[in-house]
């Protein structure tokens, strides 16, 4: 993605959000799939619950709704996952 690219999907944020278990190995499992697009998320925030649940949000811009669609089914397949899912802002 281009900086002067302005298409209406390269300006769209769309917000991933993930629990999982508390496991020290979720977060880098999680952003290891952003890594493998070569795609830099605007913003990473993970907080651990009360009930031991770790509660991520992952906000990224310039990918196809598409593209983010599979890759939060292929987040859900890993087993400390326990709901993955996706929307715009």
């Amino acid at each position: 993605m281009s900086y002067d690219d302005t298409s209406a999907e390269s300006l769209q944020v769309l917000c991933l959000r993930v629990t999982a278990e508390a496991d020290p190995g979720a977060l880098p499992r999680l952003l290891a799939h952003f890594q493998q697009l070569n795609v830099l998320p605007r913003r990473v925030t993970a907080e651990f619950g009360s009930d031991e649940v770790l509660h991520v949000r992952i906000d990224v811009a310039g990918v196809a709704e598409h593209r983010l669609g599979v890759l939060t089914a292929k987040m859900g397949q890993i087993p400390t996952v326990l709901s993955a899912y996706w929307h715009r802002l």
